[in-house]
């Protein structure tokens, strides 16, 4: 049995909806009913009324309801305990990160912030989108840094997590270059010829915005879907051998490009994205940890200098 499950039946309970909770624990609705399915086989007796609108607790779903609250209630205060011995790793700073970003912006962002803001000690956390998002709602990180778009928002509380633009990324259909440069293979392809495409795992997050970037396409795009995974990386290694398409973040592709090892699918595909970080409010000052809490004092300052040179007229700027 494990914690979140707790925390999904008592979302439920709470909510009386499966797909209200669903959004809240950040999880599709059927990997949520996945989840009270396997807490009730291991309490082994129905906990949910499922003949009911809106959702009702069984006896039983009410009995577990009131124990889950006293166990999580107790889990979550042995885990501040156990914290507050952890003092020598005060000065860590603990990022969720998806995987792309860990290996293209979180480097480069890290050398930045040491040449501005000083030395810091870090702990990265490599994830999918969900699980880094999944980190930061159940405490387990300081912050989190992940890719935004309006078509694909979190579903964070602003009332309990704040936000930080870092900047932005660009996700372009990248290709292995002919002798003479140019593309293997252009979009937007011949129905009768469709380009082989390399995609993203169903379900990962960009992935999504790519669907999203061919559905708003104003041209037919005429691909073959010939290999998938969750990663970027792989996805590149696989375009610099040739074996097809694949929209891939700029900066995860710079190096390449310059050397012309990769170059533009064209098309007129792309798609811009936020990078942000987020935390959660602290309730206290004391709360935050010390270095986290300098950090993020930076990190707002940055992003208001910005706003602020964005507003300035053109001739003023220069």
């Amino acid at each position: 049995m494990e914690t979140k499950w707790l925390e999904d039946f008592v979302s439920l309970a709470e909510t009386r909806s499966f797909s209200r909770s669903a959004t809240l624990r950040h999880v599709t609705q059927p990997a949520f009913s996945r989840r009270i399915q396997a807490l009730e086989a291991w309490a082994g007796t129905d906990l949910v009324d499922r003949s009911s609108y809106p959702t009702r607790l069984t006896p039983a779903g009410e009995t577990l309801y009131s124990q889950s609250l006293e166990m999580l209630q107790g889990l979550q205060s042995t885990r501040a305990m156990l914290r507050g011995h952890a003092s020598a790793g005060q000065d860590v700073i603990e990022f969720a990160v998806p995987h792309t970003l860990a290996f293209t912006f979180f480097p480069a962002w890290v050398s930045t912030l040491r040449e501005k803001f000083g030395p810091i000690k870090s702990r990265l956390i490599a994830l999918n989108v969900h699980d880094a998002v999944l980190r930061l709602v159940e405490g387990n990180c300081d912050l989190l840094i992940s890719y935004y778009h309006d078509s694909q928002p979190f579903q964070l509380d602003p009332d309990r997590y704040e936000m930080v633009t870092l900047g932005q990324e660009v996700l372009a259909p990248f290709v292995k270059p002919d002798a003479a440069g140019e593309p293997t293979f252009k979009l937007p392809g011949r129905a009768g010829q469709p380009l082989p495409y390399l995609g993203y795992a169903p379900g990962a997050y960009l992935g999504r915005m790519v669907d999203l970037v061919l559905k708003q396409s104003s041209t037919a795009i005429h691909l073959d879907r010939v290999y998938e995974t969750d990663m970027s990386e792989g996805l590149k290694a696989m375009a610099l051998e040739g074996h097809g398409i694949a929209f891939l973040p700029l900066s995860a592709v710079k190096k390449e490009l310059r050397a012309k090892k990769l170059v533009s699918a064209g098309g007129n595909l792309e798609m811009t994205m936020d990078v942000r970080v987020y935390r959660e409010r602290p309730a206290t000052k004391e709360s935050t940890k010390s270095h986290a809490q300098a950090l993020w004092t930076y990190l707002q300052s940055q992003a208001q200098l910005k706003d602020k040179e964005r507003a300035k007229p053109p001739a003023s700027r220069a």
